[in-house]
């Protein structure tokens, strides 16, 4: 896996490319997304993809998820992420038991991100399961 990153828009402004030509903009003066904010939504993408595939192989109804990620960082530098809390919101028709399963694999054995990161930071997650109705009337 290759990257190619350089420098774009004025000072503190990189874009980052694969090897596909996809690219990420990233600032350090927040006139994009900051190198640590790509690394939570890094983790966040991740284990969602991992959750996606599995439910799916559960023969579960998802239709959409959401992540919330919330993190601590060190005060002094290198200002390093301490704690990071993963709220993941299910949309579907999902078992409980099926959702719980889905999200520890994807943290414990399939998601690199989490178990890279989980070697030097505090990881917790939890979810919710928000399903769907449907309106017989339509």
């Amino acid at each position: 896996m290759k990257i190619h990153l350089e420098s774009t828009f004025g000072p503190l402004n990189f874009k980052g490319t694969n090897e596909r030509g996809q690219s990420l903009q990233m600032s350090g003066d927040k006139e994009s997304v900051s190198p640590m904010e790509a690394v939570l939504m890094a983790v966040a993408g991740c284990s969602s993809i991992d959750i996606e595939l599995i439910l799916k192989k559960m023969r579960q109804d998802l239709h959409k998820i959401e992540v919330e990620v919330d993190s601590l960082r060190a005060d002094e530098d290198p200002k390093v992420f301490t704690k990071i809390k993963i709220h993941y919101i299910l949309h579907g028709n999902i078992k409980e038991e099926k959702a719980k399963q889905a999200i520890d694999l994807s943290m414990e054995k399939y998601c690199s991100v989490s178990i890279m990161l989980k070697k030097s930071v505090e990881i917790k997650y939890s979810f919710e399961i928000r399903p769907i109705s449907w309106d017989a009337s339509l």
